[in-house]
């Protein structure tokens, strides 16, 4: 028996419910909300898509599906798809005969949009839709896809399927000039934007809040966003955490940064002009951008940090970059140098070096290691840093904004060019100290003659015994109980695949905890797989090594690797070797080879 409405009850509407959600939700956001348009969900509507949501006319019309089933967030998206055309100028309104985009017009329009909505997110992005999209503006990308074509994966990635989204009309207001839809959004954008700023500098509790009165270290901050690019991208994500009780309980006498938080702790009761606090933003910015948490190594991290305040504050004046406070490090003697080496010309003197101040007091330095705070998302260093720093650096020197330290362009410079990952300097490696066995030429041996000239002999190639004893290597493994599986599996899956590519017959194994157990030559093809691991003890590896350099069939330029935990005695190695330990983890001395930190 099938269910009747009751007379008079209208069928509930679920698609134009959807739609009226995906419109609120559109509507809540205040730049594309400034951009005047109109819709149309009419039963018959001509220009509506046959197979999608959304197409959006030079009127300022968007003619929506009517009958679509679709969710409110994937409303959301495709009607501020369509608005972004109007507010990118995509779909400008003028009279008389209008020519329509073509396909490369349109799929290069599409991509800007929606690239743009991958930072700007509204509503839901659809599922079919790739993640990453190319550079470049919309007449670049289309100049590019007609010499080469247009890419499968951008053809079709608006909203009305596989249909034009954008139509252009002549525009019919003859009383009134044709609206101006991109200049509406670009001052739209550029409210919100700042808006946006205020809150998170907290200058403002919400998005339609009234102002709250400036502190002078949030001025100092403004500053750098407005009129300084070398730092302005860092400032616009630095969060300023200005707590007494939080810079008492930690001993921050002025302030401090924390890198991987984001963060930027400062005293507001120290009393400080908005130049002073200036300076101080700007070293404290550095410090986290020029990552000198990490560079520390196994340096005193303290001396590390004096001696970059040294260089930093050197730089700043240099710069002028607001004024310096007093007391701060600075020494023109060490002017030019890099951190490096001025740590190593202040490490000589720790007693007198231990009474000099950092921002955050006598002591102490003021590059911390973790957030003061609560726990909080951490960002994307790599992402935010390395890019907020170059991009500044571009913008900086293209508006000519004044004079910028040598040593400061070379190590922002450094920044652009990541470090290698351990597996691809550990390829490096081999490749540079394995030598790879090269095939002799000899007529004693001849190879097989041409069908075309069998009366001519040519030379046969072989690999003669000397030169395949004389590609090899030697593997040190601490089989310590404090040594992880996981390492070894990594280390010595590695080691295996490099030598393997190398042509390296056999390598030559000593495992050592306690005492070295030597397990001789061992095929680059077991090494990782049917290698019996003895020992599990202590850890004493300089025993394996002077069997290695001892032995006499091991030549004498064949390079050693150690692979440890780091939890060993100092090791002296007397020929070409490198180091396999932990990240995160240091060696009890200072090693003369490369070392490779496993992730």
């Amino acid at each position: 028996m099938s269910r009747t409405h009751p007379k008079g009850r209208k069928k509930r509407d679920l698609a134009g419910e959807a739609f009226a959600e995906g419109m609120k939700l559109l509507r809540a956001n205040p730049a594309l909300a400034a951009v005047e348009f109109s819709v149309c969900r009419q039963e018959g509507c001509e220009l509506a898509p046959r197979d999608g949501l959304v197409r959006v006319d030079s009127d300022g019309d968007l003619h929506a599906h009517p009958d679509r089933l679709a969710e409110p967030a994937a409303w959301a998206w495709a009607l501020a798809h369509a608005v972004l055309h109007l507010g990118f100028g995509h779909v400008p309104a003028a009279e008389g005969k209008r020519e329509q985009p073509d396909r490369f017009d349109l799929a290069a329009r599409c991509v800007v949009v929606n690239r743009f909505l991958l930072s700007f997110p509204i509503g839901q992005t659809p599922d079919h839709l790739p993640l990453t999209y190319p550079d470049g503006d919309e007449e670049r990308l289309a100049a590019r896809w007609r010499r080469a074509g247009v890419p499968a994966t951008y053809e079709h990635c608006g909203t009305a399927g596989e249909e034009p989204d954008q139509l252009l009309l002549p525009w019919m207001g003859w009383y009134t000039r044709p609206p101006d839809w991109q200049l509406a959004f670009a001052t739209a954008l550029t409210r919100t934007v700042s808006t946006a700023m205020d809150m998170a500098g907290g200058r403002r509790d919400s998005m339609d809040g009234e102002p709250a009165k400036k502190r002078p270290w949030q001025w100092a901050l403004e500053w750098f966003i407005t009129s300084y690019p070398l730092l302005g991208g860092i400032a616009a994500g630095i969060k300023l955490v200005a707590d007494a009780e939080l810079a008492r309980a930690h001993g921050i006498a002025v302030a401090a940064v924390n890198a991987e938080a984001g963060e930027i702790y400062i005293n507001p009761l120290r009393d400080f002009d908005a130049e002073e606090w200036r300076f101080i933003l700007a070293h404290e910015m550095l410090h986290a951008a020029l990552r000198h948490g990490d560079r520390c190594g196994a340096r005193d991290p303290y001396l590390f940090n004096v001696a970059c305040d040294y260089v930093i504050n050197g730089w700043l004046r240099d710069m002028q970059v607001g004024t310096m406070p007093e007391g701060l490090l600075y020494d023109q003697q060490l002017a030019g140098l890099s951190a490096e080496e001025v740590y190593d010309r202040i490490a000589g003197d720790l007693r007198r070096m231990r009474r000099l101040a950092t921002l955050r007091g006598k002591g102490v330095g003021d590059v911390l290691g973790g957030p003061l705070g609560p726990p909080c998302d951490y960002v994307d260093l790599d992402g935010f840093y390395r890019r907020g720093l170059t991009q500044g650096l571009d913008l900086h020197q293209q508006q000519e904004r004044g004079f910028l330290p040598g040593g400061l362009v070379e190590e922002i410079r450094a920044l652009s060019h990541p470090p290698l990952p351990w597996d691809a300097r550990l390829a490096r490696w081999f490749d540079e100290f394995v030598p790879r066995p090269e095939p002799v030429r000899s007529y004693a041996r001849p190879s097989r003659r041409q069908s075309s000239t069998p009366h001519i002999p040519r030379a046969g190639h072989y690999f003669p015994p000397e030169e395949i004893a004389r590609c090899t290597f030697g593997v040190v493994l601490d089989t310590s109980g404090s040594m992880d599986r996981v390492l070894l599996g990594k280390a010595l899956g590695a080691i295996a695949s490099y030598a393997g590519a190398r042509d390296v017959p056999a390598a030559r194994v000593v495992f050592c905890d306690a005492a070295p157990h030597d397990a001789g030559y061992v095929p680059v093809t077991d090494i990782a797989g049917r290698v019996r691991v003895h020992g599990r003890g202590g850890t004493v590896l300089q025993p394996g090594i002077d069997l290695l350099q001892r032995a006499d069939d091991f030549p004498p330029g064949a390079p050693v690797l150690v692979i440890t935990d780091g939890w060993c005695d100092v090791l002296r190695v007397r020929r070409e070797h490198a180091y396999l330990i932990p990240q995160g983890r240091r060696l009890p001395f200072t090693p003369r080879g490369p070392v490779f930190r496993v992730r």
